[in-house]
């Protein structure tokens, strides 16, 4: 592979902010894999976000690159998996997987697709020194009418369509909106463009948590939602904490604490048969490796609100939880799922349509 660009390329990033900023380039969040793609005419790598290569996990991208993209490009985008009109991150994360015959078979049940957002190179040219307005015109003319698996994400400048966007494609999986300066040149692995994301509250019961690396005090509260069976499933973690609040933390709930697992809604947690029927902390798993799961089970008597900004499958916190406040107000069994917001369901197509 001899391109003008060569992996590893760490992606551009984005930082937080409250608002969508005026007068940029706006396009939808994608729940997926970040990647960067590499075609040299027959080879074609894909790249994650920390560099190494997601290549053997999409075999049926890969082909579908290499049969439609320019021959000599390096590509940013997001590799997704979509379900039902909706993207599923959950059946993304299914193909890591060791085995070859098994990522084959998800391949041909479950295919991926590549949104392109950004070009890095083209032919001989780098463009990393190209502002954003200039990259985008030649992103698509070079994929003008792709098709899938290969979509070029939607962009526009116009402040009031982006709110729209924010509003209607989380409906579709997606987490919020990206606003890109329009004179952005690429800048690797900086938070340069900046990302707007829904957040919502909600009173969880705080049923256990994991110690910090650093030492006795806490490293993450283990938060739980009923569900309509009445059975507390667990639906994620909050986790940053100055040092001193981890330390206070400790004493806070040392009275609920239990001195085994025993007689908690969560007692099955280190069996792995029993994950496949209830959402229980620290399933293990080809992600977690050697990594310590276990976890300090607390009586599930104390409820916290904490801000959210998306559900995976409506049933788990899609990133880590922000802790608000003690309720003192609420009682645990009223900590259910029917207290969240469902957004309003939103066809993926539609967001792909302009570019059928």
């Amino acid at each position: 592979m001899d391109l003008p660009v060569m992996p590893p390329v760490k992606p551009m990033l984005a930082k937080s902010v409250a608002k969508i900023p005026p007068g940029m380039q706006y396009e939808a969040k994608w729940d997926g894999f970040r990647a960067i793609v590499f075609r040299d005419r027959d080879e074609v790598e894909l790249g994650s976000r920390t560099g190494k290569p997601l290549t053997r996990y999409f075999p049926e991208l890969v082909a579908g690159l290499k049969e439609r993209l320019p021959e000599r490009c390096v590509l940013d985008g997001e590799i997704v998996i979509a379900r039902e009109g909706r993207l599923d991150f959950d059946a993304l994360t299914e193909r890591i997987h060791p085995a070859d015959s098994r990522v084959r078979m998800l391949a041909e049940k479950t295919p991926a697709s590549f949104v392109a957002f950004d070009l890095l190179a083209l032919a001989d040219e780098s463009l990393l020194e190209t502002p954003l307005a200039d990259r985008r015109a030649l992103l698509t003319m070079a994929l003008s009418g792709m098709t899938a698996p290969v979509h070029v994400a939607p962009a526009t400048t116009d402040l009031a369509t982006a709110q729209g966007w924010f509003e209607q494609y989380e409906g579709a999986g997606l987490d919020g909106v990206i606003a890109k300066p329009l004179t952005l040149r690429y800048l690797q692995d900086e938070r340069a463009m900046f990302k707007i994301k829904h957040e919502r509250t909600a009173d969880v019961v705080v049923a256990g948590y994991r110690l910090h690396k650093s030492g006795p005090v806490v490293g993450s509260l283990l938060l739980g939602l009923y569900d309509d069976r009445g059975a507390l499933q667990h639906v994620g973690v909050s986790a940053a904490f100055p040092m001193k609040r981890r330390a206070e933390l400790i004493e806070e709930l040392e009275p609920l604490r239990m001195d085994d697992v025993e007689g908690h809604p969560w007692a099955a947690w280190s069996d792995e048969a029993a994950h496949e029927s209830a959402r229980l902390p620290g399933a293990p798993s080809r992600w977690s490796g050697k990594k310590d799961l276990s976890w300090v089970p607390l009586r599930p008597e104390r409820v916290a609100e904490v801000a959210y900004d998306h559900m995976e499958n409506g049933m788990r916190f899609r990133h880590t939880a922000r802790f608000r406040r003690w309720r003192p107000d609420r009682t645990p069994e009223s900590c259910t799922y029917a207290q969240l917001e469902e957004p309003v369901r939103y066809d993926l197509a539609e967001i792909f349509a302009p570019q059928a």
